[in-house]
């Protein structure tokens, strides 16, 4: 009994080294990335490839918990390409969005934290580009799609800090349907690279 209060002991003492910031303390952090995006229950589509970016704020709540709020930039959707014969069809759902990611941070070890949250999502713009390709001439054009203006998910992931500056890796699982009609939602994974300044 006495051997694990010890071990309990020392754990508890060690975790003060876990976060990266004092107790109390708040920093921005800009960050840019990319957005690997796709939508459920669409068959055959390949994931949009786009940019992330924007700004997150941390507060340090204590030796191993902080919480953070930010506003990013995503670009989403989904592309499709089938070809027939010598038919080659493409379209490409772009679906832009200013995410809200509001998250719990938990240091499990120095600079290394395990992240959970909700995430409030405002479309900016939604569009399909379509573009159908014959032996003697291709067709296509973009038109508006009737995405819904809302989207909310539940964010996961993992981040690292090292020298105030955090490679973050996070999932982004679509809880809404990102259309009037149909029952495809988002489904994102995104990669950042940011810095943190303590204010």
């Amino acid at each position: 009994m006495k051997k694990i209060l010890v071990v309990a002991a020392l754990m508890l003492s060690s975790v003060s080294t876990f976060a990266q910031h004092a107790v109390g303390s708040f920093n921005l952090q800009p960050k840019v990335g990319v957005s690997i995006a796709n939508l459920t229950e669409l068959k055959d589509t390949d994931p949009r490839v786009g940019v992330v970016a924007g700004v997150e704020g941390e507060y340090q709540a204590s030796d191993i918990i902080s919480v953070s709020a930010g506003v990013l930039y995503s670009m989403q959707g989904s592309k499709y390409e089938k070809e027939l014969g010598k038919l080659k069809s493409k379209s490409t759902n772009k679906l832009d969005y200013i995410n809200v990611p509001i998250m719990a941070n938990v240091y499990v070890t120095k600079g290394l934290a395990v992240k959970l949250g909700v995430q409030p999502g405002f479309m900016v713009s939604g569009s399909e580009n379509s573009k159908l390709n014959i032996p003697v001439a291709s067709i296509g054009g973009t038109h508006d799609v009737k995405a819904k203006s809302v989207d909310f998910s539940i964010p996961v992931g993992l981040s690292y800090e090292y020298n105030n500056f955090q490679l973050d890796a996070r999932y982004n699982w679509g809880l809404t349907k990102a259309f009037e009609n149909g029952k495809a939602k988002n489904s994102v994974f995104q990669i950042t690279l940011g810095y943190k300044f303590d204010l």
